[in-house]
């Protein structure tokens, strides 16, 4: 009874550019408080839960770009975030808080 696999045979499965665990946590942080999240808000999480700050934001970049996340700047008006924008960030390979300053607002879901 030996049944050959061929990769044909694997059904395709759309695998978001995210991490779904990190998703699930913001939203909930973000109904419970009900309110978006800030930068200090990731970083308390990130802290609590023991995820790189460097993972978490990530996440929530990719949630914007992929328009399920919406970025408020300062003054509370949705804001498109540009792919090049956020890349600046990662200088050095990953994102630290200090240089979250050049985004001042904050996040939520776009549900």
């Amino acid at each position: 009874m030996n049944q050959e696999h061929n990769v044909s045979d694997v059904p395709d499965v759309d695998v978001p550019e995210w991490d779904v665990a990190l998703e699930a946590l913001a939203t909930e942080e973000c109904q419970k408080l009900g309110r978006p999240l800030t930068t200090d808000d990731f970083s308390r999480l990130a802290k609590e839960y023991a995820i790189r700050f460097n993972d978490i934001m990530s996440t929530v970049f990719e949630l914007c770009f992929h328009g399920e996340w919406c970025y408020l700047d300062a003054d509370g008006e949705e804001r498109a975030l540009e792919r090049e924008e956020v890349e600046a960030l990662f200088e050095g390979g990953r994102i630290r808080e200090e240089d979250m300053h050049v985004l001042p607002g904050a996040w939520r879901p776009k549900y």
